[in-house]
């Protein structure tokens, strides 16, 4: 029996692209990288060159999915969206026009990411969440700007006292980031936390670094935090893979920052040999059937740790290397990689999350040798 053919779109489709051939689908991609792992993993795939750094175009990500539904032996059951659409909920109602969006809705995508009615439900739901606001305070001191629909902490800065379009300001606030991994249907769903760091890099310091799970956490402190998702996924309607990001201060109390309405770096930390994650979110976003099924047969590692690697020794141009398996997203040689771009990324399991975090980076200063020393092991000048 041939697979389910799934459409996949991305600035870069590797995690879901492998999760889905796990799971037992034929995945089609578009995203921007082009790496080799998305490639042995994706049946066909589309790369869009510069779209980590502009972002999508309607024009050349609709031309690109058509030749891939053109090209696909059977119909593509739906398309499954990841980074980079959460400030364009226009071109993904565009999207739904042509395909079947297998996750959250533009609708939805839109409240979520717009701040402040975001933070107005919040209030309304007494859920605690960062002060917010879309006009400058007298003092900028203690505030942070970010961009409406930003990815991966890049376009977070401390304020300045002049504020650029697009952007809000938050409060800063003291505390361990702790995000939920959110798989919810209809009548079902189940959560999975993990503990993220940052990786300051260039004019970056709030940059994404990675992330280490499954973390056990206070119970009544889980139970306060599911208790929040499931709340705001009620009034927002939520469906599929989803992420919520906390602050745990140190009183022990949640506070939530923002709402990614898709499936996030995350999967690399929960998912399994089985594909099981990409197997509830199908389920969950075409409403074929409970999740129960899905969860009972979930086997996550006990530990894991992922991490970005990025070029912040300067210009890579990938050399031969034998990558190491604990490698992911391994860019093709000879790519040219501006600093402090994302390179690829370097996974770890272990006992705990400790260990598997502790070995993570350790992998990530490996990398770094492996990557900017030639043969005679003199650092490359860049």
């Amino acid at each position: 029996m041939e697979p389910e053919t799934i459409l996949i779109a991305g600035f870069s489709g590797r995690a879901l692209a492998q999760s889905a051939r796990r799971a037992g689908f034929a995945p089609l991609v578009v995203d921007g990288f082009g790496d080799e792992d998305m490639r042995a993993a994706a049946t066909a795939s589309e790369i869009l060159p510069g779209l980590f750094t502009h972002g999508f175009s309607a024009g050349s990500l609709i031309a690109a999915l058509d030749r891939l539904v053109s090209a696909a032996h059977v119909p593509p059951v739906g398309l499954v969206l990841g980074a980079g659409f959460e400030g364009l909920p226009g071109l993904v109602e565009r999207l739904s026009d042509r395909y079947r969006i297998l996750g959250c809705s533009a609708h939805t995508i839109r409240k979520s990411k717009d701040p402040m009615a975001l933070a107005a439900l919040l209030g309304e739901r007494g859920i605690a969440h960062p002060e917010t606001r879309l006009d400058l305070p007298d003092d900028v001191g203690g505030w942070l700007s970010k961009r409406i629909g930003g990815t991966g902490g890049t376009h977070i800065l401390p304020a300045r006292p002049r504020a650029g379009a697009g952007r809000y300001l938050q409060r800063e606030i003291a505390g361990v980031p702790v995000s939920a991994l959110g798989i919810l249907g209809a009548a079902d769903c189940a959560f999975a936390f993990s503990r993220q760091w940052t990786a300051p890099g260039g004019r970056q310091p709030y940059r994404y670094g990675g992330a280490t799970g499954s973390l056990e956490l206070d119970a009544d402190l889980e139970a306060r935090m599911i208790e929040i998702g499931l709340d705001v996924s009620r009034e927002l309607s939520l469906v599929g893979l989803v992420s919520l990001d906390f602050l745990v201060t140190p009183d022990g109390a949640p506070v939530l920052l923002e709402i990614n309405p898709r499936p996030g770096a995350t999967l690399d930390v929960f998912d399994d040999h089985a594909g099981t994650l990409f197997k509830a979110h199908v389920t969950a976003t075409r409403g074929t059937g409970t999740l129960d099924e899905h969860f009972a047969a979930w086997a996550p590692p006990v530990a894991r740790a992922v991490a970005y690697f990025y070029a912040d020794r300067g210009e890579l141009l990938v050399p031969a290397v034998t990558w190491p398996e604990w490698v992911l997203d391994r860019p093709p040689l000879g790519r040219c990689i501006p600093r402090h771009h994302p390179v690829a990324t370097v996974a770890a399991d272990g006992s705990d999350t400790r260990q598997a975090e502790a070995l993570c980076r350790e992998r990530l200063g490996t990398l770094e040798r492996m990557l900017y020393e030639d043969m005679t092991g003199k650092e490359t000048q860049s």
